[in-house]
Order: C-alpha cells, then structure tokens, then sequence
C-alpha cells in the first residue's frame, strides 16, 4: 500500500545559472507536476535552476536541467498548462518554461515590477490583448499582465502587455476564476493596514478604467 516511504533522492546542490559558483544547500522553491509527461518541475532557488525530473523509471532517473534565474520562488501554469510561469523574485523576472519541450521560452523582465510574488498567478483573457497571466508584487504597486498565446497572439506572447495599479505593495497572491470578471489583488504586506486588510478587485472588461 501507500506508505509514503522516500523511493528517490534527487540532489539540488550545484552551479548557479548566471556566475557558475557552487552552492551545496540550494533550497527548492516550488514543485508542481506536468501535465505532458511524467515528471515534476522543480524550481531551485538559489542556483536558478529548473529540472525536470521524469519518474517514469526512478532506477534509470532523467533529469533535464534548464538553466532560468536565479531565486525562483512560486509561480503557476498558463491557461494551456503547458508553460509554467515562475518568478525569480529578487531578480524582478518571470521565467517561462515550456513544459512540453522541456526548455526555457523567456526571461520577461522588461516591465515587471519590484520582487513579483504571484502565487499561482491568475490567467484571464485581457479583452484587449488575448490569453494572459498576472501577478502582483511584494515590492511595489503594479500588477503587471503577460501574453501567454504564442499561436493567434504572437506579438504579446510573453512580454508584459499591460500594468495596473494597485493599493500598493506587499501583495501575496492574486486570483480569478474562469466563471468571474473580477480580478482580486491582496497586499497584507503593506503597512498601512487600511491597505493589507483590503481587496483590490479589478473589472476584466474595463482594465483601462482606473
């Protein structure tokens, strides 16, 4: 039965990404598990590393390692839940990995605010600009949205196509749902507590309206 005994210890220590030093205690960020193949993307902060490790034989184990940003932390798929959007928070970029070739697509930094944290992010289709996927920031205000359709909306795949503003920083999550409208932005960071004990919420169909 189900016992939860460890049947395989992957190591994360290494080389990190950008300067090639060793680190021997690389902290693992997030983990979720792909929806193409049998394998779990497993995010390493410190080196910015991300491995695709395939359990289809845990013996002869795979492991794909693509080189991303360094201090990854959470992140969330697409609508497709083929590209995982994963924020290097104290590089202010969101590394996109396509889960289904097993490699980088982008480094989205251009337009992405101070120290994103998105939680999982939120994916909606902005009514000007397509399918995309929003995060919020620990480190400033903005809430910035970026294109996830490389096939009908080539031109705003993967680069932020919209900021809006929010309370302020200190926001951990943001969410919507494909039934909803609304887009809602917390910031329980803040230190004005008028602030962190309030919800941004924000009309899809009117993102130009402040």
């Amino acid at each position: 039965g189900d016992t939860l005994e460890p049947l395989k210890i992957v190591a994360t220590r290494g080389y990190t990404v950008d300067t090639q030093e060793y680190h021997p205690e690389p902290r693992v960020a997030s983990i979720v598990a792909s929806h193409y193949h049998p394998e779990f993307v497993v995010n390493v902060k410190e080196t910015g590393q991300t491995l695709m490790v395939n359990y289809a034989d845990i013996n002869n184990l795979k492991v794909t390692t693509i080189g991303t940003e360094r201090f990854l932390h959470d992140g969330g798929w697409d609508s497709t839940k083929r590209y995982f959007m994963v924020a290097a928070n104290q590089r202010n970029t969101i590394a996109v990995v396509d889960s289904k070739e097993d490699k980088l697509v982008k480094l989205v930094k251009d337009g992405v605010g101070k120290i994103p944290h998105p939680g999982r992010g939120a994916n909606f289709n902005d009514p000007k600009f397509g399918p995309v996927w929003a995060t919020s920031h620990l480190g400033d205000e903005t809430i910035v949205l970026i294109g996830t359709d490389p096939e009908k909306h080539k031109a705003n795949a993967w680069k932020v196509v919209r900021t809006l503003k929010g309370q302020g920083g200190g926001s951990l999550f943001i969410k919507t749902h494909p039934k909803s409208r609304n887009l809602w932005v917390d910031s329980p960071l803040n230190p004005d507590a008028a602030v962190s004990q309030s919800i941004a919420v924000f009309d899809i169909n009117n993102l130009d309206k402040p």
